[in-house]
């Protein structure tokens, strides 16, 4: 039967950003795969981390920028990054800030991300 998922759960990051799951670990328990949506305010940046989970990113509006150790990637909206467990990599936006939905496979938990400085 589907399940209708009325209220993502709001996450607590660093710099202002407003992450919404929709489902993962801690809105629906899924460990396999977490959806939210996210809104970074302008400027918005945060540490590097190496994740050990893949993450797909869709940007509906703005520009997310991804630092990783070849350089940076500028992903505008319409456009999508795929970066891969064990990549150090640092997320940040443009100065109009950024609407996008990331995708984590495993699912994304505050234990995985392996923020520097955490």
């Amino acid at each position: 039967m589907p399940e209708l998922n009325v209220e993502p759960v709001q996450i607590p990051v660093p710099g202002g950003k407003i992450i919404s799951e929709h489902v993962g670990a801690a809105s629906t328990g899924h460990a396999a795969v977490s959806v939210a949506h996210m809104k970074a305010p302008p400027g918005w940046d945060e540490p590097f981390q190496t994740p050990e989970f893949d993450e797909i990113t869709v940007v509906l509006t703005g520009t997310v920028l991804v630092d990783h150790d070849g350089g940076q990637l500028e992903v505008s909206a319409g456009q999508s990054v795929v970066t891969r467990a064990g990549e150090r990599i640092r997320y940040s936006c443009g100065p109009a800030g950024a609407d996008y939905v990331a995708v984590c496979l495993p699912a994304f938990t505050p234990d995985t991300v392996n923020r520097e400085g955490e």
